[in-house]
């Protein structure tokens, strides 16, 4: 991968109490004290908070923002229940213990606080440079910036830290904080580090944070918020940077084609190392297929399945289809039901998978955040929303997907055509479930998408995909509720 990632976390911990270990020096050690004192010191800990997004691609939050809207569900394993609360995400019938819901809470908040060291240190060290030294700063705004915007659209008011958390007692004793206020505190940090972020770089450093992909979050806080004309002029100025479509869609999801033209910014990952490969496949592939998918034997984990609502959602002859789902055919698929809507085969997501692989469980694919098209996109919906005409940004994405133009719509008809792109666009991509909040589209989609599954899916009880409005966001851990004293969110 481009950026080589060092945890340095185990580093951070050791404290001079080392000194009884073997009668080692303390020197030979960096505690928390002494850690932040060099240039080096600094990339390794922005390395380390890069290195920290890894984890949460690779855990469930996959499950939050995807598999929890219409574009995919999971394959029934009767003899495997070990994930029934991940399968609960995707039938709106979880409760504040769900598992998988806690463990994204604590990767954000754990990730968060990564950048608040950095960014209360990293002040009183001394550089060489002061123009790389606020590189840095911006690069570790960006990315608290990304993840308290996860956290207000997942959660609505969330504890807001902006400084080094010392002790564990003084994590959330401010309680959670507003909405606006967390908007507000995204805003700043995203507005710092467009300053800050130069538009490239080169060599062994691509895949960090860039101008552009500052500008882009900031776009689509302001789309989220509906500040169309603020959303429109920033994603605008995206648009004169060196972005480009690749003439393949495809390509934008190729180990062997990362860090393009098109990617805007994505979480790197490298399979020849053991802490930084992905495992995709190894969670989404049909769980009856590993041998003839991967070559090893076992289980895939059969989740994020593709549905026949996403699959008939591309118009014919859009080339995208074909490079984001692949079906998978083999005779022990007739004991599952979700082949039958597949005439026997089983989809799973293509756009990560590219064999062969080194080992079990290790793959090389990126997870695009951002890209040009959905750049393109978004700008679309904010010119769209203000009276605007969208087409041409809309048209320049069709037309990649082999599809004709668009022309001689109304505002609404636009609008449809718009979400309609962009769902099939970014299929897969963690972008579908925020889509629907920010176009309140949840509601309506969800109910018909709950009726078309409880029709082809016996397994499903009455009480599945039954999505009230309270389910918009997701309920505030059952944990942090007992240990911090958190109100709940209503309806939870």
């Amino acid at each position: 991968m481009k950026i080589r990632i060092y945890i340095v976390g185990c580093l951070l911990l050791l404290s001079s109490s080392c000194k009884n270990l073997l009668d080692v020096e303390p020197y030979s050690f960096s505690s928390d004290q002494n850690y932040y004192q060099t240039e080096g010191q600094i990339l390794r800990a922005v390395n380390g908070a890069y290195a920290s997004l890894q984890g949460l691609y690779t855990s469930d939050f996959w499950a939050l923002t995807e598999m929890r809207a219409d574009n995919t569900n999971y394959q029934f394993d009767e003899t495997d229940r070990g994930a029934q609360q991940r399968e609960e995400i995707d039938e709106f019938m979880i409760t504040s213990t769900n598992n998988y819901v806690n463990t994204c809470w604590r990767i954000l908040y754990d990730n968060i606080q990564q950048t608040n060291v950095i960014l209360d240190r990293v002040d009183a060290v001394a550089f060489g440079d002061e123009t790389l030294k606020n590189r840095y700063i911006g690069e570790t705004k960006f990315l608290r910036a990304l993840q308290y915007f996860y956290l207000v659209r997942l959660f609505g008011k969330v504890p807001l830290l902006i400084h080094e958390v010392a002790e564990p007692e003084h994590a959330f004793s401010e309680g959670r904080a507003e909405v606006d206020a967390v908007y507000e505190q995204i805003i700043s940090d995203v507005q710092g580090a467009v300053e800050s972020l130069p538009e490239s770089y080169s060599g062994a450093e691509g895949g960090r944070a860039t101008k552009g992909a500052a500008l882009t979050l900031l776009g689509e806080v302001y789309l989220t918020r509906k500040e169309y004309e603020l959303a429109a002029t920033t994603l605008t100025q995206v648009t004169t940077l060196q972005y480009a479509l690749l003439p393949n869609y495809a390509d934008n999801f190729n180990p062997a084609t990362k860090n393009n033209a098109e990617d805007v910014f994505s979480i790197q990952y490298d399979a020849a190392l053991q802490t930084e490969a992905s495992n995709f496949i190894f969670v989404f592939g049909p769980n009856n297929g590993k041998m003839q998918l991967t070559g090893f034997p076992g289980k895939l984990g059969g989740t994020n399945i593709p549905t026949p609502s996403i699959w008939n959602a591309y118009e014919e002859g859009d080339v995208r289809r074909a490079a984001s789902i692949q079906l998978f055919d083999d005779p022990s698929n007739a004991s599952f039901q979700e082949a039958v809507a597949f005439d026997g085969k089983i989809p799973f997501i293509k756009k990560y998978y590219h064999p062969p692989f080194l080992e079990d469980g290790r793959a090389n694919e990126n997870w695009p955040i951002y890209r040009y098209a959905y750049v393109l996109l978004m700008l679309a919906e904010a010119i769209n929303e203000q009276g605007g005409d969208p087409s041409p940004y809309l048209n320049q994405v069709r037309a990649r997907a082999g599809l004709q133009p668009v022309s001689d719509l109304s505002q609404a008809a636009l609008r449809d055509a718009i979400a309609h792109e962009q769902r099939v666009e970014v299929a897969f991509e963690n972008h579908r479930w925020f889509q629907l909040l920010r176009t309140a589209k949840a509601i309506e989609v969800i109910t018909q998408h709950g009726i078309e599954e409880k029709q082809r899916l016996s397994r499903l009880s009455k009480a599945s995909y039954n999505i009230q409005e309270y389910m918009l966001l997701y309920p505030i851990p059952e944990r942090e509720i007992r240990l911090n004293g958190f109100e709940q969110n209503p309806g939870w």
